[in-house]
């Protein structure tokens, strides 16, 4: 059994296959786990450049979320953003945002503590049989966008192209500035409406609570899509738009712009995964919302399908 993609679906569809007490090889093409969940270190310091937040509403999710604050990984952020917009800006309430101060990548690795996971591990090919790489496999699970899914699959496996043919996606920069000294308003996150950079802007310190002067800010899709090719080159308009919107004088240390080609699916499949009789499933936040949860609920129903079938065809 393979598992292609160490972001939250695939792990929690690894850990579902391995409870069940089926072997599982989990292959990642980046050299650490956590996928969309992205955070990475400047000065030895967590920034999130992927997911922002999560938020919980699921059973389910509550309990994984339960186990990584007695681990001390995780706290409860805020439930109140502030919206920037043509009439200004104005606070709009929501749900609890969580966040992990040592990054969300640390809620993956958590998760992945049971599972060996072989990471710069590209996979070329998904053939019928299923074949991985030409290698026998019991069944597949692709556990990544469907545009990089499509890449891998054989035309053969007509019923999964087709599924991964339905996914849309959008695209995002992330940019990571370090300012000399906090001097914006006191806000967690901002939605920013109608801007031709800025999507969302979120206060790095105030998410980790080391109140450190940094600040992440993701573009529109439409933005992003022009700078693709060289997304650092997007950074001195990245860094002009945030302190216009905050009103900051001081320029920023800009430490880093991330592409993301692939950020949030925009249209995706029904139900909460895709497992055609080919043996082939598919994972991801593609089949829901574009949620943390949604990605961690469908790998963990996936698993638990495909361990079920697994099994009743050993019985």
């Amino acid at each position: 059994m393979v598992v292609v993609g160490a972001g939250i679906a695939g792990v929690a569809c690894a850990t579902e296959l391995v409870r069940a007490g089926l072997p599982v090889e989990v292959r990642e093409r980046a050299r650490v786990t956590g996928g969309r969940m992205a955070s990475r270190r400047f000065d030895g310091r967590p920034a999130d450049l992927g997911a922002a937040y999560f938020t919980v509403d699921d059973p389910g999710f509550a309990t994984v979320v339960q186990g990584w604050r007695a681990a001390g990984l995780v706290r409860e952020w805020t439930d109140t953003f502030v919206a920037y917009g043509p009439d200004g800006r104005r606070e709009t309430a929501g749900p609890t945002r969580w966040a992990a101060p040592r990054g969300l990548r640390s809620l993956v690795e958590h998760l992945a503590g049971g599972l060996t996971v072989a990471h710069n591990r590209l996979v070329m090919t998904v053939e019928p049989g299923p074949r991985v790489d030409g290698r026998a496999a019991e069944a597949v699970v692709l556990a990544m966008p469907g545009p990089q899914a499509a890449l891998l699959l054989d035309p053969a496996l007509a019923v999964a192209t087709r599924a991964v043919a339905a996914q849309r996606w959008s695209s995002a920069l992330a940019g990571v500035l370090r300012f000399p000294a906090r001097r914006w308003p006191d806000f967690g996150g901002a939605f920013v409406n109608g801007h031709p950079v800025l999507g969302l802007v979120c206060d790095d310190g105030d998410r980790r609570g080391d109140g450190a002067p940094v600040l992440v800010a993701h573009t529109t899709p439409e933005f992003a899509a022009g700078h693709l090719r060289q997304p650092a080159a997007a950074g001195p308009a990245i860094e002009r738009a945030v302190r216009d919107l905050l009103g900051l004088r001081e320029p920023a240390e800009l430490t880093h712009v991330h592409r993301w080609t692939y950020a949030k699916p925009t249209a995706g499949g029904n139900g909460t995964y895709h497992l055609d009789d080919d043996g082939i499933g598919l994972a991801g936040d593609a089949f829901g919302r574009p949620r943390v949860q949604s990605a961690w609920r469908s790998g963990r129903d996936l698993g638990r399908a495909v361990a079920a079938r697994l099994l009743a065809g050993r019985g």
